[in-house]
């Protein structure tokens, strides 16, 4: 891109990088404003401050293009103290007085120290903006007014009449916890009837006879005799008593499973139709190209 061609057309200043004129990076160059009687582009916006959030007016007077990158007079100070100036569409000749007197420089074609009235002197009348093609204003009344350059030529309020914003609905998915029962632990008495086997034992009576042998000294009597002897026998005793078996508690478990959810969302789409007939060529402003999607939508 040559020197011509950057301070001609102000779409190829938008973007570049601005330094000052010690070398020092400024900032990127978002807006162009063009003088209104030549065309030519006179001023630039630079976001500057914390984050890039402020854009501050830098004048093109002897500034000079490298590669992609601007090199301005001003120093990059000068910049960031320049007067608060909102870019919008157009720059009064009191705020552009205020910033030539900021930057100590005269505005072209006045005496400096004077203020632009902003009605001009010399012959009144129109001429062709070289960029848009719509007619200005000349020397005359309203000369001193800055015009922002935009793309295709178009204000934000024209552009607004000829773009539709297609919105659609979205679903958004996410979980609750709710409560959804008790579980008790309760300790009731059963009755369960136990069996089981116990040995016991008993004595039981039998008679043993023994012959006396020859020589024993037994005495010997004939008559009526009688002995007895005390039987023993063992029966089961029961008792009971009360001994802890087991702790018995209630803990949670988180378990995840997948659900299916289904709702019906709504979307818009764009539908495009126009009632020119046997007109070849320039549709919309686009050469050369055809419209394929006679509704655009969304495409998953």
């Amino acid at each position: 891109m040559t020197q011509g061609e950057a301070f001609t057309n102000p779409d190829a200043l938008k973007g570049l990088t601005a330094y000052d004129r010690t070398g020092e990076k400024i900032g990127s160059i978002e807006r162009v404003y063009l003088d209104d009687r030549s065309g030519r582009p006179e001023w630039v916006t630079v976001k500057t401050g914390l984050f890039g959030m402020k854009e501050s007016f830098v004048p093109l007077a002897g500034a000079r293009l490298r590669g992609d990158d601007l090199h301005v007079t001003a120093t990059k100070e000068a910049v960031k103290e320049a007067p608060r100036v909102d870019a919008d569409q157009h720059l009064d000749p009191g705020q552009e007085h205020e910033l030539y007197a900021h930057y100590g420089l005269a505005r072209p074609g006045t005496t400096p120290g004077v203020a632009p009235t902003g009605t001009g002197t010399g012959t009144a009348g129109t001429q062709e903006h070289p960029l848009t093609g719509a007619a200005g204003a000349g020397v005359g009344a309203g000369a001193g007014k800055r015009e922002f350059a935009t793309r295709a030529g178009m204000g934000k309020d024209e552009k607004a009449q000829e773009e539709l914003v297609r919105s659609e609905e979205r679903l958004r998915i996410g979980t609750e916890e709710q409560e959804v029962g008790h579980a008790r632990l309760r300790k009731t008495v059963v009755n369960e009837d136990v069996t089981t086997s116990v040995p016991v034992s008993h004595e039981e009576v039998r008679v043993v006879r023994e012959p006396i042998r020859e020589g024993e000294r037994v005495r010997g009597d004939i008559g009526e005799a009688e002995t007895e002897v005390t039987l023993h026998a063992e029966r089961p005793v029961v008792s009971k008593e009360t001994v802890p078996v087991e702790r018995v508690h209630l803990e949670t478990e988180k378990v995840t499973e997948t659900r299916e959810v289904s709702d019906t969302v709504r979307k818009e789409q764009i539908e495009f139709d126009d009632d020119v007939k046997g007109v070849k060529g320039e549709r919309g402003g686009m050469k050369g190209e055809s419209w394929r999607d006679r509704k655009q939508g969304p495409r998953h």
